[in-house]
């Protein structure tokens, strides 16, 4: 049978003394069968040489999407018309406007999910695919789906005279509130319930509930109440939409963030004999 020889890189072995240097060259046989090499040429003694290319992972900032200005001025706020803001500190919860908004919210969703895993090999790469994801979703989530009404809320640093920042150094918090209806026989989401084949949803104002996901807080921007104060800026949101049940998800050894939401006003649903459809996660409302 036919072989082939590649040649690798030649490596060096120190000792633990470092007194000797000794050289070893790799070399491994491959079966010609599994390489399949194009050539019009029946030379035989002609050799193809093969290469081997590595991939190394742009910069994200490299990285954008079409149709986004990276370097987009932050818009004045009364360019906005927002009516429902909440202003706190240095910084504004309100709901998202622009696009750029948007995938910051994205990315900061991406950064969060990989904080603990900044070493990882390729980590931006990852991190980039997740973002582009969740801003398609965060899209979709925003044009409304099966009757249901999602906004992105961020918050976003206050405008200063004489000071010009870009939206994506602007955003430093965002969370998700979408109002949803129980499904049949529910009185809490996720709620495992006996139900028919075909089930209903009872779309009355009465049984609309607001669900709050995916808050997260810039790192060089915590520590300043931001997470608190979009929380409540999503309760009044959802209240003034008619709504009186918020509820959100924590995991259950995130005791820092069921800290935050019971701070905030949330308090863990008791279940009875029921349990939520994951059960590494607590389920809480808002009971203020």
């Amino acid at each position: 049978m036919s072989t082939i020889s590649i040649h690798r890189t030649e490596l060096l072995r120190i000792t633990h003394n470092r007194s000797r240097i000794s050289r070893q060259r790799f070399r491994r046989t491959i079966p010609l069968w599994k390489l399949t090499i194009n050539s019009r040429s029946s030379d035989t003694s002609k050799k193809e040489e093969l290469s081997v290319k590595i991939s190394v992972p742009p910069q994200v900032d490299q990285l954008k999407p079409e149709g986004l200005r990276f370097d987009r001025l932050q818009p004045p706020e009364p360019e906005f018309g927002h009516e429902d803001r909440l202003e706190f500190g240095k910084f504004v919860a309100r709901e998202a406007m622009v696009d750029e908004e948007y995938w910051t919210a994205a990315w900061l969703r991406a950064e969060s999910h990989w904080e603990d895993r900044s070493n990882e090999r390729y980590v931006d790469n990852y991190k980039r695919k997740f973002a582009e994801q969740e801003f398609n979703a965060i899209k979709r989530r925003c044009k409304g789906m099966q009757g249901q009404k999602c906004s992105c809320i961020v918050a976003v640093k206050k405008e200063e005279k004489h000071i010009k920042r870009s939206v994506i150094k602007s955003v430093v918090g965002t969370l998700d509130l979408s109002i949803r209806y129980f499904l049949q026989g529910e009185t809490f989401p996720g709620e495992k319930v006996k139900s028919q084949l075909f089930c209903s949803i009872n779309r009355e104002g009465s049984n609309r509930y607001g669900y709050i996901a995916n808050l997260c807080v810039a790192k060089s921007a915590r520590r300043q109440g931001i997470a608190c104060n979009m929380l409540r800026f999503a309760v009044e949101s959802a209240r003034l939409s008619g709504v009186e049940q918020v509820y959100v998800h924590v995991h259950r050894n995130n005791s820092v963030a069921q800290e935050l939401y019971q701070k905030t006003g949330f308090k863990i649903v008791e279940t009875g004999k029921f349990e939520s459809v994951d059960d590494d996660t607590y389920l809480l409302q808002y009971t203020r």
